[in-house]
């Protein structure tokens, strides 16, 4: 292929979706693909899509559909679908869409290259949807092309810190998560690869690499082959060790953790490891014991509490964040009770919110005791009413405190500004110099606000 080519990517979703896309931007480079911002001036375009919930699901739809004036002015514009929605419908998005050329299922980013010939050369549209559990090219093209600071591709992620997967699928199959039907069944990447992946980003000016998997503390790969995670919870200990260890490294985080499979050497990592950050994202999804029997979530409320003990007992300044859906089939008010109480009683630094939305074919799209939509919107507005008030009183009570601060970029907002975050996760901005990116910097916390804090350098 000729020099100067474009490559758009849109990308809908969470943290695995925005790591697949800089790896597929990554894969693209190899191919003379450089990044714009500007879909009108692409070669190539790839919407990275996204199922959790039919709201995303519909989003990326709107995306596909924007395309098509775009095509029409120019047919030899490539167009292309990935990620869970392209896995999920396979050739029936060429068919809703017509003007597609390419979908691109979750396991197949490596064949983007052979692809993108079969629809360039051949004049073919292709669909690619076959799951490869078990298989080493599962992970092909994980480990990214590490690029010279003058590239507009970052390091996967901004140029301090980067996400390295270290697993892929789930095996917990919640009643209301499709996430096993288009991510497949768990499979652990070798430690050896991601070791050799860390180090080089280390060597590169990375600072805070996070870990991220859909079940992550499931992760069970060592040696050199890929293979079906069987042990869960022992192996990831282990790992965070040996990252914990490798030179130029100063932060390691890790998401997204199932309560279930959160063991108690997990557990105790978190004091027992300079480098992992006081912070973990633990879903909860529900307080009512009859919800999480039905949502098959295998925990209690107890559990759950149980496991926070123990956190807070390990690394007492730990900041706990979750998930929570309400509106979940068959959700009682005493239910939804149970959740403000549990959230009374954890008081968790923050939580991601949202109504149920059936998610073909899981079982509770199935489910009878559908709740009616506006009494979803009434209990997602009081969730979100206790807990902002959580977080708020949590953040006030920082200030006049001292943190650690790695500090991300600018401020978007003020150039003079910096921004970066605690070891707890917290967003702070403080006036500071360009020159301190990279770096860790001790601050003094001024100010606090819903969603950030501001401070000034010690």
């Amino acid at each position: 292929m000729a020099n100067g080519k474009k490559l758009y990517i849109q990308t809908f979703g969470c943290q695995m979706n925005v790591r697949d896309s800089r790896r597929m931007a990554s894969i693209m480079q190899s191919l003379s693909y450089e990044p714009t911002e500007e879909p009108s001036r692409a070669d190539l375009i790839l919407i990275n899509t996204c199922s959790i919930r039919q709201e995303v699901e519909h989003k990326t739809y709107s995306a596909l559909g924007r395309l098509r004036r775009l095509k029409a002015r120019r047919p030899e514009l490539i167009l292309g679908a990935a990620g869970c929605v392209a896995q999920q419908e396979g050739e029936a998005l060429l068919k809703r869409f017509p003007y597609l050329d390419l979908v691109v299922g979750t396991h197949q980013a490596h064949r983007l290259p052979e692809l993108l010939r079969t629809v360039r050369e051949r004049k073919e549209r292709v669909a690619v949807t076959d799951f490869l559990d078990g298989n080493p090219d599962r992970f092909q093209g994980h480990t990214l092309q590490i690029p010279n600071p003058k590239s507009q591709i970052p390091n996967n992620g901004n140029r301090v810190k980067a996400l390295v997967t270290i697993m892929e699928g789930c095996d917990n199959y919640c009643s209301y998560c499709i996430v096993p039907y288009v991510r497949g069944r768990e499979v652990s990447r070798s430690s050896e690869d991601i070791l050799r992946e860390i180090r080089e980003l280390a060597r590169s000016g990375v600072k805070e690499v996070t870990l991220i998997g859909q079940n992550v503390n499931s992760y069970a790969g060592y040696g050199s082959n890929t293979l079906p995670s069987t042990d869960k919870g022992t192996a990831l200990p282990g790992l965070l060790k040996l990252i914990n260890e490798i030179a130029g490294l100063f932060r390691i985080r890790f998401t997204t953790s199932h309560p279930r499979d959160l063991s108690e050497e997990l557990i105790k990592a978190f004091g027992r490891l300079e480098k992992l950050c006081e912070h973990i994202h633990l879903p909860l999804q529900s307080g009512s014991d009859f919800i999480l029997r039905q949502m098959n979530r295998g925990y209690c409320r107890e559990d759950y509490l149980r496991k926070v003990a123990e956190l807070r007992r390990a690394s007492p300044g730990i900041a706990i964040s979750t998930d929570i859906m309400v509106g979940f089939p068959g959700e009682r008010e005493e239910d939804f009770t149970d959740t403000l109480n549990l959230l009374e009683k954890v008081r968790f630094e923050a939580i991601f919110s949202f109504k149920f939305s059936p998610r073909p074919p899981t079982l509770a799209s199935k489910l009878s005791g559908e709740i009616p939509e506006e009494e979803k919107s009434r209990r997602l507005r009081l969730l979100q009413a206790v807990q902002k008030q959580i977080t708020l009183e949590k953040n006030r009570g920082l200030v006049g405190k001292e943190e650690e601060i790695l500090v991300e970029g600018q401020s978007k907002r003020d150039p003079d500004w910096l921004t970066g975050r605690t070891l707890s996760n917290r967003v702070v901005n403080f006036p500071g110099e360009k020159s301190l990116v990279g770096q860790l910097v001790p601050v003094k916390i001024t100010e606090a606000y819903q969603n950030s804090l501001k401070a000034e350098i010690l």
